[in-house]
């Protein structure tokens, strides 16, 4: 069992660590294999850009 530093991570120890791993790890592997088109990074940009706008204080 690994002691993890709150800098390094957000969990305790590394068996604390390694359910979010596997299901990140799983994530990504779906995402890569997906046959979805991918969205243009300016696109994304400007989508979350908006999100940020809409919560901003007037």
């Amino acid at each position: 069992m690994a002691n993890l530093t709150p800098i390094a991570s957000e969990f305790a120890t590394s068996e604390d660590a390694a359910p979010y791993d596997t299901w990140f790890r799983a994530k990504v592997e779906r995402a890569m294999a997906s046959d979805k088109p991918s969205i243009p990074h300016d696109q994304v940009m400007a989508m979350m850009q908006a999100i940020i706008d809409k919560h901003k204080p007037r």
